[in-house]
């Protein structure tokens, strides 16, 4: 039984229908009901079994409902994925206290406290799977990104750390680092570039060696991967899926 958070649009909605395909049943939650309702009945449509919850990512106990739900209805819970929108794109002079405020609660509380609701439970499994997707800015930052870079960073920390805490109780905790994806996300971050004469979407496009954005779907399938019992042996790991583009050797 999986866990998916923002799972109604892009890459968490293609994760949870990767791991529905797979055979697990799959609780799911984000913050629009209309969304969330929308894929939850396009995976029923398929055969999955659903289990759907509006719930803000981003506050206290957001997802600790949504857990004991999911456990109470199927005996248990083996997967935990989490995955949020991210922060809005900004320089050091644009994000003042409230933006940091509410980006630390999107981008770094909600992987805390989705942890804190999760782990008793993954405990209780014995073959837990706690995966993050986070983004290639905590391989290399990029420019204009300040508050993706500071907290997705952190959030890669704490999944390195956590993954040394709870291995063992035979929890494999990974970090899955997507780059430039075909999702409203990246919309957003291309408008941010144009208005401050960034690079183009075809310079983007060019900079990636293999010539193309990804699927949601190819995020996805990484995921679902690290999820399954052949994956059982990688744990600690922050992976880029993004065609090549990112510079960084670790």
């Amino acid at each position: 039984m999986a866990v998916v958070t923002g799972a109604s649009r892009g890459i968490g909605r293609a994760v949870a229908a990767g791991l529905g395909a797979a055979g697990a049943r799959v609780a799911l939650c984000a913050r629009g009901r209309a969304d969330l309702e929308g894929t939850a009945a396009a995976l029923r449509a398929k055969g999955v079994d659903v289990l759907a919850q509006v719930a803000d990512v981003a506050c206290e106990d957001g997802v600790a409902g949504l857990a004991q739900a999911a456990k109470d209805r199927w005996g248990s819970l083996d997967v935990v994925v989490t995955s949020a929108g991210g922060p809005p794109p900004g320089s050091f002079e644009e994000c003042d206290d409230a933006a940091w405020r509410a980006a630390t609660d999107l981008t770094l509380m909600s992987v805390v406290r989705t942890a804190r609701a999760t782990f008793p439970h993954l405990k209780a499994s014995g073959q837990g799977r706690f995966i993050c997707i986070l983004s290639t800015t905590v391989k290399e930052p990029r420019a204009g990104m300040l508050l993706s870079n500071s907290l997705r960073s952190a959030a890669a920390g704490l999944a390195k750390t956590l993954s040394r805490e709870w291995g063992p109780h035979r929890i494999t905790v990974n970090t899955v680092c997507p780059g430039h994806v075909l999702t409203g996300r990246l919309r957003e971050v291309a408008a941010y570039r144009a208005a401050r004469g960034g690079p183009s979407p075809r310079e983007v496009v060019g900079s990636i060696p293999l010539g193309r954005l990804a699927s949601p779907a190819e995020i996805a399938d990484v995921v679902v991967f690290l999820a399954s019992a052949r994956a059982a042996y990688v744990t600690g790991a922050t992976i880029p899926v993004d065609g090549g583009a990112t510079l960084s050797l670790t």
